[in-house]
């Protein structure tokens, strides 16, 4: 049955349930090019403003794995389980999770994308390691999941094909923080990526496209049943994204940091959120390993230089370096009390490390690299960042966007839990 367009986009935008005729129809349409793009930016507009209904949503999510192909990973002898974080400032989790958890004996089929308004994309990071790359064939995919056990890659051209089309869509028309576009985005391709499990990371703060514990907790709420639904086990964790994680914000600034925690350093925060993660799901895989110890023995590296030379990447290559740097310092004695992600996000996106289109080109190089966290004490002309850039008329912007971003206090600020609460 063919419906047109703009009665379905009238019915939402009237506050109207779509039917499960009127949904099938509309994400089929989209995907074959007969629903047009300003079509499709009218219904999600509609959408995020409108809401779903939990029956809407599922049967979204439905059609649109029904789009394209669910992959098959049988074959793979160990248990699966993937994580996805709904994106952040400086978050590179996935970089050091994903061989961690692969070391521990699961085998991780880690769907990644790329940068999405302020926040990096994890394709966006890996992308900076020289000859890395993220396009892989199903049989490569699962190939590469027996062999090393980890693979991060981009969702292959038959896996949602809609759900590609739309979330490039929803970048450039303001529709990134609908709840149902969210949930029904990462949820396909998950359940057709065909992990067992899933653990989720759902962001919370302003750097966060969930400002509200209140709406983190309904996004990640209506994945958890959704993916439980269809079959996957599947838990989520709220954790804060008030901050930038770590102290690097770009792609290959943030590739360097992963290492670093890999080689059993790093930046405390990601080392605790990359912990609490792995341990989610080695508790889901069903494995019996320690995560902090696997880290400590050097096998996730291991992991990691595997996972980088099965996709064409050399792990030992030097990274991008930027021409342009500006150092901002500290005005007065004190402790710094905010870095607020927001600003840092957007700093960075000025400096070239996102897009504001999505066929824009992103720089390896540029990025945000701080100094100080919150609570950290501070002298009048310390470093509290550093801009970084290949063009230094990107430097004013970014740096009206940063300069704010950092407060120095008289009294440090009291902690902040990372990560908040658990949903299952």
């Amino acid at each position: 049955m063919g419906f047109a367009a703009v009665d379905v986009i009238r019915t939402k935008r009237d506050g109207g349930a779509l039917s499960d005729a009127q949904i099938d129809w509309v994400v089929d349409a989209y995907t074959r090019g007969e629903v047009a793009d300003e079509q499709m930016s009218a219904l999600a507009m509609a959408i995020l403003l409108r809401g779903m209904t939990p029956a809407e949503i599922a049967r979204w999510t439905a059609a649109m794995i029904a789009s394209g192909e669910r992959l098959d990973l049988s074959a793979v002898s160990r248990p699966t389980v993937d994580k996805h974080s709904t994106g952040g400032v400086g978050d590179k989790i996935t970089l050091p999770l994903t061989p961690l958890v692969a070391a521990c004996g699961a085998a991780v089929p880690q769907l990644s994308g790329r940068g999405l308004g302020h926040t990096g994309g994890t394709l966006d990071k890996l992308e900076a390691i020289p000859g890395w790359r993220a396009s892989l064939t199903n049989e490569e995919f699962v190939a590469q999941l027996r062999e090393v056990g980890a693979v991060v890659c981009a969702a292959g051209e038959g896996l949602a094909p809609a759900d590609r089309k739309l979330y490039a869509l929803r970048d450039v028309t303001a529709t990134v923080e609908a709840i149902p576009l969210i949930a029904s985005s990462i949820m396909s391709k998950k359940i057709a990526e065909g992990t067992g499990a899933l653990v989720l990371d759902v962001k919370v703060g302003s750097g966060a496209f969930m400002k509200s514990a209140a709406d983190a907790r309904e996004l990640a709420r209506t994945m958890v049943d959704l993916g439980k639904a269809h079959g996957v086990a599947t838990v989520a964790l709220l954790t804060d994204m008030s901050t930038p994680l770590g102290l690097a914000v770009g792609n290959a600034v943030e590739v360097a940091e992963s290492v670093e925690v890999l080689a059993g350093g790093g930046p405390s925060d990601v080392v605790e959120l990359t912990l609490a993660l792995a341990g989610e799901m080695v508790a889901a895989a069903g494995l019996d390993a320690d995560p902090a110890q696997v880290l400590s023995s050097g096998r996730a590296m291991d992991s990691w230089r595997a996972m980088i030379r099965a996709q064409g990447g050399d792990p030992r290559a030097p990274l991008a370096v930027a021409r342009e740097t500006e150092t901002v310092r500290a005005e007065r004695d004190g402790y710094v009390s905010t870095v607020d992600a927001l600003g840092i996000g957007v700093a960075a996106w000025r400096l070239g490390a996102g897009r504001a289109r999505k066929e824009d080109p992103v720089s390896a190089a540029a990025g945000v690299v701080l100094h100080k966290k919150p609570g950290d004490p501070v002298r009048a002309g310390e470093p509290l960042f550093e801009l970084r850039t290949d063009d230094a008329s990107r430097i004013p912007a970014a740096l009206a966007e940063a300069g704010g971003a950092v407060v120095v206090s008289e009294a440090a600020p009291g902690p902040r839990a990372l990560v908040m609460e658990r949903i299952a």
